[in-house]
């Protein structure tokens, strides 16, 4: 049984890209696109229920959040696709099942859908390409320039109230973007997880672990906090190498 599914951003071309990598997955329906956010709403609030919405944030008239909150019953799976970033705390605050950042490969297109029905034949087991394993932030330190930032090379990634700083392989970075939309642009890769409220961490870069605290490769330390210690300890047990004496 196909999964159904339904469209909708003001952009026109957006629009036609999806629906070109629907057609590429052979287990998903689309079942209606709309370019206007109103007739979306009237439509979809009286018609069946669908699999999946992916939803643009930025629109006329009402925006894609605001659609989202009188849609949100009709539909399993919420996607929000869009070129902003900024909205990405309002998406999660909306239970956003996933967040595709534009523009956005097939890979990552089709990996999403693959995260949110693992069990579902007719989709592809893809893996992210080489072109989408980096993101663009402004860097405060040099005079707010864009720079590359590959995932990775994140070691960990630091709450600075309106700012985070993120500690790469090679160097440090302070950007105007909030820990919780960082978090959502991270949420596809296994290897981060949060360790502190202000702090998200690679765990393959964990160096040392001393007793509540984590040491990274780059000398970091950080404190686990308690609504994450859990997570953490487990990640870390599955690691470590049992032993006759453990």
């Amino acid at each position: 049984m196909k999964l159904t599914c339904i469209v909708i951003d003001d952009d026109i071309h957006a629009v036609n890209g999806i629906k070109s990598y629907i057609n590429n997955l052979t287990n998903i329906h689309l079942i209606k696109s709309y370019t206007d956010p109103l007739q979306a709403l009237n439509e979809i609030t009286a018609g069946d229920n669908v699999d999946i919405v992916f939803i643009d944030v930025d629109m006329p008239m009402i925006s894609g959040l605001e659609l989202s909150k009188a849609i949100r019953h009709k539909t399993d799976k919420l996607i929000f696709t869009t070129s902003h970033s900024k909205y990405a705390y309002e998406a999660f605050e909306m239970n956003a099942s996933a967040y595709l950042l534009k523009p956005y490969t097939f890979a990552r297109f089709a990996e999403t859908i693959n995260r949110l029905f693992p069990l579902s034949p007719g989709l592809p087991n893809v893996s992210i390409k080489q072109e989408d394993d980096y993101f663009f932030v402004r860097n405060k330190n040099e005079k707010n320039n864009l720079i590359k930032v590959r995932y990775t090379d994140i070691i960990a990634v630091e709450s600075l109230q309106n700012y985070v700083r993120i500690f790469t392989l090679n160097e440090t970075i302070v950007s105007y973007i909030a820990l919780s939309e960082i978090k959502i642009i991270l949420k596809d890769y296994q290897n981060f997880a949060q360790a502190h409220r202000s702090f998200i961490i690679a765990k393959n870069y964990i160096e040392k672990v001393e007793g509540n605290t984590l040491k990274m490769i780059n000398d970091l330390t950080i404190n686990i906090g308690n609504s994450y210690r859990e997570s953490i300890q487990d990640y870390i047990k599955e690691k470590t190498i049992k032993t006759n004496r453990s």
